[in-house]
């Protein structure tokens, strides 16, 4: 890792910052997380300033682990909407799956390919807690195994879905009137324990046949179905060492197929060391708590975030989390991106920014 221009750099987009009173500063811009010119502008700037990936966080939780009450917009109904004002970033939503229909998220997703041409990824989530099962009243809560396997069927349901429609389906012939050669849309006929679905999709296959499939690690079940599945594995630890050693686990589990693992790392960046120290307990302060991170956390200048993001190795790249958004993407936008990456990656799609092939239909007739 130590050739800067190969690492991935992703950004998490979390309200206003991963610190739960990022909110009461001055520049939060908190007065304007519903409306579409906030997201639009952050990540249009992540966008334009070269980062690969922009991570759109969701849960159907509304209050936090102290009990303070959340709101937020639907993660890939923003992401729609930043289609249309992004060129290259690649667009990953977070659609939870337990308390959801996987026809309805693999649509979404699918649609969200076809509007950015080939942008598009989805994070799988598992919705835990009595709290979320209520919300809902369909079900009562589960326990971390039967979440992980409700996830492997939506998950699989989605990727045959997402399959159903071969790439030529679409004919379009006016002098016949057939808009849609019918042979060439194909049933799933998916009978699991949680779900059964016959299909097809109403959708086209779209840009990417398989849109990116993200997970965070976060437990036995989770890096399982990350070994299995998983295209992006975002892990989580609190050194580099820690760092190298669980992505060549999630790599030995996975076996030929060769995920590409981010290290997460949360971020609070201002102009000087000093400086953000004195903002980082400011952020404390009126929370109430120390901000505790579960991976690394650099609290500094851009200079050594930088250091520390071209001393890594053993992942193939990042996902910066900020704990205060607005300024922090400031300063990496200016600072960070380009002294990593003085030229912004191209890529045509997020498959081919990580280096996969794209795969055929498995309902294809002639390969």
């Amino acid at each position: 890792m130590s050739d800067n221009s190969e690492i991935l750099v992703g950004v998490e987009f979390a309200g206003t910052g991963a610190h739960p009173a990022s909110w009461r500063r001055d520049d939060s811009r908190a007065e304007e997380i519903f409306t579409g010119g906030y997201w639009s502008e952050l990540v249009g700037a992540a966008d334009r300033a070269g980062a690969d990936l922009a991570f759109l966080p969701d849960t159907f939780g509304v209050s936090d682990a102290r009990g303070a009450v959340r709101g937020r917009l639907e993660a890939v109904g923003v992401a729609a909407r930043l289609s249309a004002v992004t060129s290259r970033v690649g667009l990953i939503p977070t659609a939870t799956v337990t308390h959801t229909e996987p026809f309805h998220v693999a649509k979404a997703i699918q649609s969200l390919d076809h509007t950015t041409r080939g942008r598009a990824g989805w994070q799988v989530a598992v919705s835990a807690g009595p709290e979320q099962a209520e919300l809902f009243g369909r079900k009562a809560a589960q326990d971390s195994t039967s979440l992980w396997a409700e996830a492997e069927e939506a998950t699989e349901v989605a990727v045959r879905l997402w399959d159903s429609w071969e790439d030529d389906a679409e004919i379009r012939d006016v002098a016949t009137g057939r808009f849609v050669d019918r042979d060439k849309l194909h049933y799933i006929d998916f009978v699991g324990e949680h779900f059964s679905v016959k299909g097809p999709s109403i959708t086209p296959r779209s840009p990417q046949g398989t849109p990116p499939i993200a997970v965070s690690v976060d437990g036995e079940q989770s890096l399982a179905f990350a070994a299995a599945r998983a295209d992006i594995v975002r892990i989580s630890t609190p050194d580099v060492r820690g760092a190298a050693a669980l992505a060549d686990e999630v790599r030995s589990r996975a076996g030929d197929r060769r995920p590409v693992v981010l290290l997460d790392i949360d971020v609070l960046l201002a102009s000087e060391n000093a400086v953000a120290a004195v903002e980082r307990a400011r952020l404390d302060e009126w929370s109430g708590v120390e901000y505790r991170s579960n991976s690394i956390l650099h609290q500094g200048d851009p200079d050594g975030l930088i250091d520390l993001l071209r001393g890594l190795s053993g992942v193939d790249g990042v996902v910066l989390r900020p704990l205060a958004l607005a300024s922090t993407l400031e300063l990496l936008t200016t600072r960070v991106l380009p002294a990593l990456r003085p030229t912004p990656r191209t890529a045509a799609t997020v498959r081919e920014l990580l280096g996969l092939e794209r795969p055929v239909s498995r309902y294809a007739t002639t390969h």
